[in-house]
């Protein structure tokens, strides 16, 4: 019998995923479902046969990362030239050749000191306003989307263009007029940028790749730019705004291990590994297509069939992390797949580290008495998007508790 995919995660556990994925695991931990896309696909749910499916290049990411769970999905439209997240093989290789150098970890390293100065500004904005505050549109919001668009060379006044059509992006129940005027503008958007920095280069990431192209004799074209800084500008902020936000309800609900991080703040590696893990946003898992026959554990799936690697049942996958149901900001969770895994793991990893590593160290310790403005059970949750996370984060503390940020704090990041 073929199950529905899993896409609701638990009642009154919003940091679990769905209870379904235990059961897969037990079993073969290869199961057939039908998706919203309304084809049946089998989910794989263990750590190791996740890792091996997502390096295989007999799975195409065409679909990816999660048209499964799109109502009725165009699964044979065609790939945008320069669509990093879709393209296979020797195209996927071009655009991560040329955008490997800009996502090195020593480039990321070299941004540390600016962004941290960025999170003390948000930081010193909000004891300066007074809460409560929502601290995603006050704090997890604006330190990506800032960081991003300085590397990108987006002025940050353009925020507005690109937050509120990327929230519809990654919307994933149903394609609509709406979504649609958002592409389109979006589009629009990234066309104009692109051409004035072909006009007139600058020390930022898209005139870094034009110049690039171009002495490698290989230029990127007008669509594959456009494509490129879209999904650079989307991945930028999204993904690491929600791992912000509901990284810090996480730890107020866990406040034995938030009381860790403030009184070691060299713990902070360790428990962005753990929560990247823990929570595992990209909560619908990878979409894959076979093209050509491939075995997984005792079982062959067929070309033409579809595959789901479940990133959420493999980072709670108990053969390699024992009590995965726990936070743990002392594990050594380094080896999750929460940014995937093989050609198509995340470019922009160790940047969304270097951000993490410097809110957690930075958060927590100027404001020691956060806590929720509302009760937990009126925090809502954004479960019909590509990212998960929390719509609004009321936030309040004890002003008298407020620590002031300084000179040594910021020439020691």
């Amino acid at each position: 019998m073929t199950e529905s995919f899993p896409v609701a995660r638990p009642s009154g556990c919003p940091f679990d995923p769905a209870r379904e994925y235990a059961t897969f695991r037990r079993t073969d931990g290869l199961a057939k479902v039908s998706t919203p896309a309304g084809v049946d696909a089998y989910v794989v749910s263990r750590y190791d046969e996740v890792r091996t499916l997502l390096r295989d290049s007999r799975l195409s990411s065409r679909s990816a990362p999660s048209d499964h769970v799109v109502p009725d999905a165009d699964l044979d439209r065609d790939v945008d030239p320069g669509s990093i997240l879709n393209v296979d093989g020797a195209a996927h290789k071009r655009l991560r050749r040329l955008l490997a150098t800009e996502f090195a970890a020593k480039r990321m390293e070299a941004m540390r000191p600016r962004i941290a100065a960025m999170i003390e500004e948000r930081i010193d904005a909000m004891l300066a306003a007074g809460g409560p505050v929502d601290l995603v549109r006050e704090f997890a919001l604006p330190i990506p989307s800032l960081v991003i668009c300085e590397l990108l060379g987006v002025p940050y006044a353009d925020r507005d263009e690109f937050q509120e059509r990327s929230a519809l992006l990654v919307r994933v129940d149903g394609w609509t007029d709406e979504i649609q005027r958002a592409s389109d503008e979006l589009d629009q958007y990234m066309v104009g940028l692109v051409q004035a920095k072909q006009a007139e280069r600058s020390d930022d990431l898209l005139s870094r790749l034009i110049t690039r192209g171009e002495e490698l004799g290989d230029p990127l074209s007008l669509p594959e730019l456009v494509s490129l800084g879209i999904t650079l500008l989307i991945a930028g902020h999204e993904t690491t705004a929600n791992m912000i936000a509901l990284s810090t309800l996480a730890l107020l609900r866990n406040p034995e291990q938030l009381a860790l991080l403030r009184s070691d703040p060299s713990l902070a590696p360790a428990a962005v590994e753990e929560l990247l893990r823990y929570l595992s946003v990209v909560h619908f898992g990878l979409f894959r297509h076979v093209t050509d026959e491939v075995a997984l554990g005792e079982s062959t799936i067929g070309a033409g069939e579809f595959l789901i690697a479940a990133l959420s049942s493999a980072n709670r996958d108990e053969s390699v992390f024992p009590d995965p149901d726990r936070l743990d900001v002392e594990r050594e969770a380094a080896a999750h797949v929460a940014f995937g895994f093989g050609p198509h793991q995340c470019l922009g990893q160790q940047l969304a580290r270097v951000e993490l590593q410097e809110v957690f160290t930075r958060l927590y310790s100027r404001i020691p008495t956060l806590r929720l403005a509302v009760p937990f059970e009126e925090i809502r949750y954004r479960d019909n998007t590509l990212v998960y996370g929390v719509s609004a984060l009321p936030v309040t503390w004890d002003r008298a508790a407020e620590a002031p940020a300084t000179d040594r704090d910021l020439k020691s990041s």
